[in-house]
């Protein structure tokens, strides 16, 4: 075979699978070549100015030093910080709201609580949509479905020639028990696309029904308020790709760790808010279950942020009510707890001479100051310049060069106002990002019901490896895992992401014999819209159906979610029991004569992503090659072996403190501590008593 014809088969045989994230200060690629199954991965500085330019760069970087071939590109996963972004930084659309007379104020009395509850200066975050654009009009539906009053249409003509004079760009409609029969807010939403057409209209029952008019209405606005930018971002991202010969269909990573394609992803925008913290929770779930972790702390940190999850018997924890920015998700997603910590986070000395650090930060524009792109404020990345764990090898794959001169001048002012020395503030620095953390992953501890020392700590993104091992150590957990590629680990989540979407029925009724009928119905018709959702991305074989139910003793004010399994629904017995159950679990106690409620019906259709299988490498027991000995900052100063991750291969060990550094991000290593690389390449670290 001559060498054209070799050169001809290997492009045809070639598919590649692409896995891309974006963070605050880098995108992340992760990129599957299944023809030989190798994994290429990259990091590219991101573009504020215009979003979407840095995957252009990204991929011809990919093509130029891998060999990707766009054309052959099978699968394309996309994680983005668009829709999260623009709430956090509040630059979403100006909205309206249409609710029932009488109803005006719901969004802003919320559910009555404050954020802080021991604060004296907290305050509740500004609604989304201000009082002047929100409208009530006649209309009154029952909690049973009948109707009283039926929506006044002249009333909404009204509201909506005053909505189109106050500037609105969208309409949310939302009017009482929608989640019982939409019938009132589908008639208002006709009405105001006959009215006004150039107004985009969402209704609170077609982006999530279900009971509580705030959760509803709060999910409906979220939505509304990124819709704009999360559809003109995603329709610029096809078009790129087809710019590029691409052919695979883009699919996006949903807030409840699954995925989704494009064009859904333009009019559910609230299913992605937390694509990129979920989709890095199921790449370290893969992670795990591959090394045979069954329980692990995820961190998560990047330029702006530090995330943390639970993953337990292989598995990412979920749940509804997480958090974006100062607003509440009822949606299901992959639970994680953030805090305004990463690396890019400035460090300040406040009016009392106090050094804070977090939650601003520097961003990629300017970035750290060490980045050499105009940062002049002090960072933990800087600080960890100055210490000596940064600036020994290329970063970024070759995206950034360190100057640690930069970063002592910048540390340096802080360390002047706060009368000590450089080197000693540039620790005080990572001490308070390590104690600020330590609380976050108490409370999350707290609330999940876990003891921490039963985990293994994994750390990852372009931060995670560097503060992850001090964070492990101050929780008193037992080992650390760093993941073969780190700073992509998100990326890789989109690779081995399912499909899944998430359908609800709220039923509100008594668990009783009669109602078995009716949740049989509810359950077939949630399963018709499942089956028919993975139809419509695509999805080829069955699919996996998942049915859940929320339920809770007559009295309470919260429910809990029990796994439902068919047999169920043909005995009341066992579905009371299973309830029971989940409850003594959670609550340490149960009430057999309790009456029982069933508030929502829940259902989940899984397609299966792609396998992914990475080569193990044997093991060969040897002491790991030091590359050099570096100074380091570690409570005084020290020198300590620093290693190359590309020379550490499967067996390989050596002993802390140390610094391994590799090109997506660097793993400080400190004393009292031993390392080992497994058949995967992820180095274990054990400390020693």
């Amino acid at each position: 075979m001559d060498a054209a014809l070799q050169r001809s088969k290997s492009i045809t045989l070639a598919d590649w699978k692409i896995g891309v994230d974006i963070g605050g200060t880098f995108m992340d690629f992760c990129a599957l070549d299944t023809a030989t199954g190798r994994v290429a991965s990259l990091k590219v500085l991101t573009t504020p100015e215009d979003p979407g330019a840095e995957l252009l760069t990204g991929l011809e970087i990919l093509a130029e030093r891998d060999g990707l071939d766009p054309t052959t590109v099978s699968r394309f996963v996309h994680g983005t910080t668009v829709g999260i972004n623009t709430i956090i930084q509040r630059k979403g659309a100006d909205l309206a709201l249409i609710t029932n007379s009488g109803f005006e104020d719901v969004i802003e009395l919320a559910r009555l609580r404050m954020p802080e509850m021991y604060s004296l200066y907290c305050h509740r975050p500004d609604p989304l949509i201000p009082r002047d654009r929100i409208f009530g009009i006649p209309a009154r539906m029952r909690a049973d479905g009948s109707q009283t009053v039926t929506p006044d249409l002249t009333a909404l003509a009204k509201a909506v020639t005053q909505i189109r004079a106050r500037g609105a760009q969208g309409v949310i409609v939302s009017l009482l028990h929608s989640w019982r029969d939409d019938a009132h807010e589908a008639a208002v939403k006709t009405e105001i696309e006959r009215l006004a057409p150039d107004l985009f209209v969402f209704t609170s029952a077609e982006v999530w029904p279900v009971i509580r008019e705030y959760e509803r209405s709060s999910t409906a606005i979220l939505n509304g308020y990124v819709h704009p930018r999360v559809s003109g971002y995603l329709e610029s991202l096809e078009g790129r790709l087809i710019g590029l010969g691409v052919p695979a269909r883009a699919m996006l990573t949903k807030s409840n760790g699954g995925l989704m394609n494009a064009a859904e992803g333009r009019r559910d925008c609230v299913s992605m808010l937390l694509s990129g913290s979920a989709s890095g929770v199921i790449g370290a779930a893969w992670l795990a279950r591959q090394a045979g972790e069954s329980k692990v702390l995820t961190l998560d940190i990047g330029g702006t942020s530090a995330d943390f999850a639970l993953i337990i018997d292989g598995q990412a924890q979920y749940g509804t009510g997480e958090r974006i920015g100062e607003f509440p998700l009822y949606i299901p997603s992959v639970s994680v707890s953030s805090i305004g910590i990463g690396g890019g986070s400035i460090a300040s000395v406040d009016a009392q001479g106090v050094l804070r650090v977090g939650p601003e930060s520097a961003g990629s524009t300017p970035g750290p100051a060490c980045y050499g792109r105009g940062g002049i404020r002090a960072t933990v990345t800087d600080a960890m310049a100055v210490c000596g764990w940064l600036g020994h090898t290329a970063m970024a794959y070759g995206q950034l060069s360190m100057d640690v001169d930069l970063a002592h001048e910048v540390v340096g002012v802080l360390a002047r106002q706060l009368g000590r020395g450089t080197q000693e503030t540039a620790q005080a620095i990572l001490d308070i990002a390590v104690s600020e953390m330590f609380v976050e992953v108490e409370k999350l501890a707290s609330r999940s019901g876990v003891d921490l020392r039963d985990f293994t700590l994994m750390p990852f993104g372009g931060g995670g490896p560097m503060l992850g091992a001090f964070l492990a150590r101050e929780l008193g957990l037992p080992k650390v895992m760093a993941p073969r590629r780190p700073g992509v680990v998100s990326a890789l989540g989109g690779l081995v992401a399912d499909l899944r979407g998430d359908f609800i029925r709220t039923i509100y009724a008594d668990l009783e014999p009669d109602m078995l009928p009716t949740l049989r119905e509810a359950f077939d018709t949630l399963a018709r819209e499942g089956a028919d959702w993975l139809q419509a991305q695509d999805h080829v074989g069955a699919g996996v159906l998942n049915m859940s139910a929320d339920m809770r003793y007559a009295g309470q004010s919260f429910e809990i979610e029990v796994a439902i399994e068919p047999r169920f629904l043909s005995d009341l017995s066992v579905f009371e029991r299973a309830f029971h159950k989940n409850h003594r679990q959670i609550y340490d106690f149960d009430d057999p004569s309790g009456r029982i409620e069933i508030v929502n019906l829940r259902l989940s259709a899984i397609g299966a992503g792609p396998a992914l299988e990475l080569p193990e490498i044997d093991e060969v027991s040897r002491m790991a090659k030091v590359l050099r000995q570096v100074p380091v900052y570690l409570n005084g100063p020290c020198e300590i072996a620093l290693y190359e991750r590309e020379t550490l291969t499967s067996g390989a060990q050596f002993n802390g403190p140390a610094v391994v550094a590799q090109e997506d991000t660097t793993f400080a290593i400190p004393p009292n501590s031993v390392a080992h690389v497994d058949r995967h390449l992820n180095i274990h670290l054990i400390f020693e008593e």
